[in-house]
């Protein structure tokens, strides 16, 4: 391609004069930054050009060094250091950013290399860049990491001046995000100048997000513009309000109203929340419509790689009209000719609905649309709430990992291997970042014994010993096996215990739960990565299946996999039914909750509809024993454990055996018939003293702690799930872990990476931080106590989710239609 432009323009300005582009302010923005040299954070909607704002400054720079030729010499005959490195969360995008960065570069004529570093990168290739970087590297976490645990690494990264890490708000609140903390840490240690800019979206945090990104004291630039790319919010709504169901999740009842909304000549993600739930509406679209079959594709994480990028090409090409997906593409890959996004069920976020509706009109200047498919009633009071929150402006903060020692301690291994590291000037550096902020020197000191010498615990074995101190007190690596078992486990994404799919004699279809597979029987079908397969045998951790004809509902279920409402959504929640309950009509004439009246008037008739400030306490008796409801809406964790706390608390005036049930909306106990819950309830159960304490009391923390410490022993090193050609079984690697935690237990309760597995599940299973906040807010509320004489229609979505187990899938459907049946009788006797 040939262009003319002004000359006195300068790099960035000349290739975006040559594509016919002008700059926005922001972009200016950012590249004056760079050339002042400051580092920051740009946050703009998907879309708007986040990636040349954040690459200009170092283009200008590039071609600006005098060694840059008019006609670049070949690949090979001239020395290369690196200048640019571009980080980012998924291997798949690398080649797109690739690409992208390459064009400003071959079109002005620079002599420079664009590369990539992935696992997916080619050996010929990472042979070479062992010998030398190319000007400007696009590679991951993990693959970064790697790169740093090379003995020469100072000496290679000296030349770095810029660092740009996209989907911060992907990376920031995980191990990984701190894993980029501390590499990012050890590039300004060893090339001061370097600068660093983050790329984000959707974030409610800007100023903590830049801090954590750009490290120690510096004060980053934040550049936050709001483009012309309005989101438009739509809900789908059955034809007749009665149709929505008044519980479940899956959606499967909105099916023709979908059906109707999809358009073969416009390409279409419809996301969803699990991948259960991708796996049924996949196989019920494509049941309904075969014709459609060329056009339609599933896409999740389970699923083998290979299929998955084979997906993503056919959208970009514009071959696939309709793709089932979950959250596997909310990031990443740049699919212009994504015309509509529809969502089913709730997105439990307003940053998630924001970064899915930014994958339609995937260009500056275009709206984002997405079409919102209630599969339950209280669905539509979710989705106004988002509506509302999107255009007040309110997105949920991120925060960085607090104190994680698992990965400090890898990352001295990594440190030791790259080129050592003296402990003074580590633990300095160390604490530059947001994570390790407070880190003490006991901590830090306790961390390098144990991968010095394995602590107080496993001295003796000295598969422990990793790092070793030198006479001047250099730490290093001596053992030759141990930098290959540590550069083979490098990272922080630990795999659960999952086996491989594969088709008799042929290919990978992806992965699934090992319990899972171990509940199936020989010829059992099964429905997996949009197939109906029928199972062969397990052998080696390798489920063999064939193809089989038919149709099944069954598919896998993966643990974890459903979220619950976030913080903000859940405030907005409450504001929506103090709006729908008609002491606020501020919300109360949008179509959402036009719809859902006649829920809120079932459930005004038989209980009360809860305003902000209030909270509503259901009591009454059952053939199946005495109920207690409270509906705080905040979150299907953080009721999982404020009712374990409460279960505790009551127990313990008047002791008897609890069932806690949870959903986002509230939670249940149930005690045997008679249980005083009406004497027992008042606001003093929800005081937050102590709630560390007793929530480790009100659970069964130690088998809890146990499972979450697999997970802090293969980041630790303590454990290691890669070994060269024999990787160990998922089971394998729980029972060594195991092993360890039991002997922690025993001979070391004070060991810190215990203390980190129970901090982890108290956080992971219950959201303890947000908890302590919903106790005291709800602790000062005014609680609704009321007697109904049935269900309502708040209460007995929970008790469907405790006796769903107990009863097969008809008889539980039949049983919720006929109690909606009773609640729109009590409705329409109130309307």
């Amino acid at each position: 391609m040939s262009f003319e432009v002004e000359t006195s323009l300068d790099a960035a300005e000349r290739f975006f004069a040559g594509q016919g582009w002008t700059p926005f302010p922001f972009q200016q923005q950012a590249w004056d930054a760079y050339r002042d040299g400051r580092s920051g954070l740009i946050s703009v909607p998907t879309g708007a050009g986040k990636t040349y704002a954040a690459f200009g400054g170092p283009l200008r720079q590039l071609a600006e060094e005098p060694s840059a030729p008019a006609d670049p010499p070949k690949r090979g005959s001239r020395p290369r250091s690196i200048r640019v490195l571009y980080v980012t969360p998924l291997r798949a995008v690398s080649r797109d950013i690739e690409l992208a960065l390459r064009l400003p570069v071959q079109q002005l004529g620079l002599s420079v290399d664009v590369e990539s570093r992935t696992g997916d990168t080619p050996s010929a290739v990472r042979t070479r860049q062992r010998k030398s970087l190319p000007e400007i590297l696009i590679t991951t976490p993990e693959s970064l990491s790697l790169l740093l645990s090379y003995a020469d690494a100072p000496l290679r990264f000296r030349t770095l001046q810029s660092v740009i890490v996209d989907e911060w708000h992907e990376l920031l609140a995980s191990k990984r995000g701190t894993q980029v903390e501390l590499a990012l840490a050890r590039l300004r240690a060893w090339s001061p100048g370097v600068r660093t800019w983050a790329l984000s979206a959707t974030l409610g945090n800007l100023d903590a997000a830049a801090r954590a990104a750009v490290g120690g004291d510096a004060e980053p630039v934040i550049i936050a513009e709001k483009l012309d790319r309005p989101v438009e919010i739509e809900t789908l709504l059955p034809s007749e309000p009665r149709q929505l169901p008044w519980a479940g999740h899956m959606g499967i009842r909105m099916l023709p109203r979908v059906l109707e909304a999809l358009d073969p000549t416009k390409t279409t993600l419809i996301f969803v929340n699990t991948r259960a739930q991708a796996e049924l509406w996949h196989g019920a679209i494509l049941a309904t419509r075969p014709e459609w079959e060329p056009i339609t594709a599933l896409h999740h994480g389970s699923i083998d790689r290979a299929e998955r990028e084979h997906v993503e090409g056919g959208l970009k090409r514009g071959d696939l009209k309709f793709v089932i997906a979950t959250s596997s593409l909310d990031l990443g890959v740049d699919f212009a000719p994504v015309e509509r996004v529809l969502q089913i069920g709730s997105p439990k976020g307003v940053a998630r609905l924001l970064q899915r509706a930014g994958r339609s009109g995937h260009r500056p200047g275009e709206t984002c649309r997405i079409v919102c498919v209630p599969t339950h009633a209280m669905e539509l009071v979710e989705v106004a709430a988002v509506r509302d929150a999107v255009a007040q402006g309110v997105i949920e903060p991120r925060l960085s990992q607090h104190k994680p020692l698992d990965v400090l301690a890898q990352h001295m291994v990594t440190c030791a291997l790259g080129g050592g590291f003296l402990p003074e000037e580590l633990f300095s550096e160390v604490r530059t970042t947001a994570a390790f902020a407070g880190l003490t020197r006991e901590e830090f000191d306790w961390t390098l014994e144990l991968v010095s010498r394995g602590g107080a615990t496993l001295a003796a074995y000295p598969e422990f010993h990793k790092v070793a101190l030198d006479e001047s007190g250099r730490a290093g690596v001596e053992s030759k096996r141990t930098a290959q078992l540590h550069r083979l486990n490098i990272g922080t994404i630990t795999a659960e215990a999952t086996v491989a799919v594969r088709f008799v004699g042929g290919r990978s279809l992806g992965s699934i739960e090992e319990y899972f597979v171990a509940g199936l029987r020989k010829g059992q079908k099964f429905m997996f990565a949009g197939r109906v397969l029928e199972f062969v045998r397990l052998h080696d951790m390798v489920a063999y299946v064939r193809a089989a004809k038919g149709k099944t509902n069954f598919t896998p279920h993966w643990a974890g996999t459903r979220l619950p409402i976030s913080e903000s959504l859940g405030a907005g929640v409450r504001s929506m039914l103090e709006s729908a309950s008609g002491s606020s009509r501020s919300h109360a004439d949008g179509p959402e909750l036009r719809a859902a009246s006649e829920l809120m008037r079932a459930q005004a008739a038989l209980s009360a509809v809860p305003g902000r400030r209030q909270t509503l306490v259901e009591m009454f008796d059952s053939r199946d024993g005495s109920h207690l409801f409270v509906f705080p809406f905040d979150g299907r964790l953080v009721h999982g454990g404020i009712g374990a706390l409460l279960a505790l608390r009551m127990g313990r005036a008047h002791a008897t055996t609890f069932t806690v049930t949870a959903n986002d909306y509230g939670f249940e106990l149930l005690a045997e018939r008679g249980y005083p819950f009406g004497e027992l309830f008042d606001a003093s159960l929800f005081d937050a003293t102590d709630l560390a304490a007793e929530a480790e009391q009100s659970v069964n923390l130690s088998e809890l702690a146990k499972s979450q410490f697999r997970e802090v022993a293969r980041v630790s090193g303590l454990v290691f799930q890669t070994y060269p050609g024999t990787p160990k079984s998922a089971r394998q690697v729980s029972a060594s872990s195991s092993l360890l935690f039991e002997v922690f237990e025993q001979f070391d309760p004070d060991n810190l990476l215990l203390g980190q597995a129970r901090r982890e599940v108290l956080e992971r299973q219950f959201e303890q931080t947000r908890m302590a906040r919903t106790l005291e807010r709800l602790r000062q509320s005014e609680f609704v106590r009321t007697s109904p004489d049935r269900p309502t229609p708040l209460s007995f979505p929970l008790m469907a989710d405790r006796f769903g187990t107990k009863l097969a899938h008809g008889t539980l459907a039949e049983r919720i239609d006929r109690m909606q049946a009773l609640w729109q009788q009590e409705a329409a006797r109130h309307a």
